[in-house]
């Protein structure tokens, strides 16, 4: 199902306009192979003929599912492993000491299937008892409608609890139901998830004491940056902690983060006198 020059310049510039993701020139091999199962799937004999359909009659419908195709959705349970070390010894008893509210609340942004979000309920569940009485919410988002459905099922196929699970983790954190494996309430009643596209205005959120926004900000050009994380900035906590890919940097797009190593992990936090906009 290739497409012609025009046809993947609409489908670039519409998948812009709707998510501010940037297509660079030379990803039509890219955009055709997450485009065909598309246009077979709403009866059209190629890629071309669907957006020919797009530009004679416009479909929001139709508009949605394309921008959805054209979103990675790389995770793994305990994703590079450092970021949930540092919840794990830095971050959640920092906050245990602080929360006199007993009140903690974390962002899985752009959240895909949802294993970043169960990685954080099991470093939770695992390592703070103590937090068995406290009110925590882990709130899941992401652009894709479908990976919002997945991460609120907690439904995972054999090959992704193999990718970062250990069996111990697996047999008490999971229920095995035929050739796939279901979260437990003790993990997916900790969470909440909405679609939320994050180039475009948000809905109204509460104030969030960690936020992973990880490998998400390297799809989006430097506008995009300085808006989404200027938001970031208005919900997260004074003192809360945000997570980036480890190719990605607030340096340069955004000066009222500053960075914190620690260890091998690390995060960003609100500089002192930095004032949320």
């Amino acid at each position: 199902m290739a497409m012609s020059a025009p046809e993947f310049d609409f489908v670039r510039d519409l998948v812009y306009r709707k998510s501010a993701i940037v297509i660079e020139t030379g990803k039509e091999y890219l955009v055709e192979s997450r485009l065909a199962p598309v246009a077979r799937a709403e009866g059209f004999a190629s890629i071309d003929e669907m957006v020919g359909q797009m530009r004679s009659q416009p479909s929001n419908g139709l508009s949605a599912k394309i921008v959805e195709a054209m979103t990675t959705n790389e995770t793994s349970f305990f994703r590079d492993t450092h970021p949930f070390d540092a919840l794990k010894t830095q971050i959640v008893p920092a906050l245990l000491k602080a929360r006199t509210t007993r009140t903690i609340r974390i962002w899985s942004a752009a959240c895909s299937t949802g294993q970043e979000a169960y990685s954080i309920a099991m470093t939770l569940r695992e390592h703070f008892p103590e937090l068995a009485t406290w009110d925590l919410q882990i709130f899941c988002s992401d652009l894709s409608s479908v990976m919002v459905a997945r991460t609120k099922q907690g439904i995972f196929s054999e090959i992704e609890v193999k990718r970062g699970l250990t069996a111990i983790q697996l047999v008490k954190y999971f229920d095995r139901e035929g050739t796939e494996y279901r979260a437990k309430p003790i993990l997916s009643g900790l969470l909440e998830c909405k679609q939320i596209n994050l180039a475009e205005p948000w809905p109204l959120l509460p104030k969030f004491d960690v936020v992973f926004l990880r490998n998400v900000l390297i799809y989006f050009d430097v506008p995009a940056k300085k808006k989404i994380l200027a938001s970031v900035r208005n919900v997260l906590a004074p003192d809360g902690y945000l997570f980036l890919g480890t190719s990605e940097t607030t340096f340069k797009i955004d000066e009222v983060f500053r960075k914190v190593m620690n260890d091998k992990s690390t995060y960003y936090r609100l500089e002192p006198t930095g004032r949320c906009v």
